[in-house]
């Protein structure tokens, strides 16, 4: 923890200090703490800070989505872009960002959840109908994504110009113009949402036993499952909504999390937030310092590290599905 804290400071100075105008990292500090003077108070506290709390919030939230599915699901392979939750959400925040373009920013995690937790509701019914298996969970999430993939795409068809480009954006994964609004509307997402999972620690560790021995020492199966997939659900549309559609993270950072702590979720749960955070706001730091004067989005260095990784897994545990 000790270690994850001290990486996570180390990019988000970082992140703060470096970028198309690079900043000495003594003076980034102090103007970060406000003891600096006048001369990046600009760049740094509206431009790059909002953008870097953002995506580590937004790093957290995925991370811990991910570290709660996989142990609902069983699946190494769970999160809560291969299952589906993030579709719903996308779905939902770009309807609402082409069709209602006056819409509050603080409001899109509200929209982002109830667009996740609808797919969700479809998967989890999809999959427990006529004595279904979890396992079915994740073949009716590909479903799920393939359906609210063809209605943003019809969006995106119909659309002004000036929305199809802020959407696309977006759906990227991008933190480019990322504002205090953003961070405001997410923090308390991730404070309450991570504090209640980690209230249900110790569920999730016997969810990690067979029904029948969880059932034994006491745990509801059903309605333990079904609040364990809506604090899943509460993470993941809430950081959509702000940071886009950035992939792989909640696949990642929970294996990670497992290699590092263990499989106790009261270690595992705040080293896979941390993680999260670190990977996402590396991923933008590296997105822009790359190419310079362009930006990668976010998404696009999450996938080119995630994806591979997915490939690893199902080779080591072709099982997994």
């Amino acid at each position: 923890m000790i270690g994850l804290l001290l990486l996570n400071i180390l990019i988000f100075l970082s992140s703060v200090a470096l970028g198309n105008r690079d900043i000495p990292f003594l003076d980034a500090w102090a103007t970060v703490l406000g003891l600096g003077s006048d001369t990046y108070a600009f760049t740094i506290r509206q431009l790059r800070l909002p953008r870097v709390w953002t995506g580590f919030l937004a790093g957290c939230g995925l991370a811990l989505s991910g570290a709660v599915l996989q142990v609902v699901t069983r699946n190494p392979l769970a999160s809560p872009g291969v299952i589906g939750i993030n579709a719903g959400a996308a779905a939902a925040v770009v309807t609402v960002l082409v069709l209602v373009p006056a819409f509050p920013t603080r409001q899109l995690p509200l929209v982002a959840f109830l667009g996740a937790l609808a797919a969700t509701a479809v998967i989890y019914s999809l999959a427990l109908r006529k004595g279904g298996t979890m396992e079915r969970m994740l073949l009716a999430g590909v479903g799920i994504t393939a359906m609210a993939g063809a209605w943003i795409t019809y969006l995106l068809t119909v659309a002004q110009v000036f929305r199809v480009s802020q959407a696309y954006i977006w759906m990227a994964g991008s933190l480019y113009a990322r504002t205090w609004d953003h961070v405001w509307s997410l923090f308390p997402w991730i404070i309450v949402l991570f504090a209640v999972a980690l209230l249900y620690a110790r569920r999730l560790d016997l969810l990690q036993l067979s029904d029948i021995s969880a059932s034994g020492l006491g745990i509801k199966l059903n309605s333990t499952r079904i609040v364990l997939i809506l604090i899943s659900a509460g993470l993941a549309g809430s950081s959509v909504s702000v940071a886009g559609t950035v992939a792989f993270v909640g696949l990642m950072a929970p294996h990670m999390a497992t290699y590092l702590a263990g499989s106790s979720n009261l270690k595992r749960l705040p080293v896979a937030a941390l993680l999260g955070g670190a990977l996402v706001m590396l991923s933008d730091l590296t997105g822009r310092i790359l190419i310079p004067p362009y930006e990668l989005p976010v998404g696009l260095i999450t996938a080119l590290i995630g994806a591979p990784y997915m490939l690893y897994l199902l080779l080591r545990r072709p099982t997994a599905l």
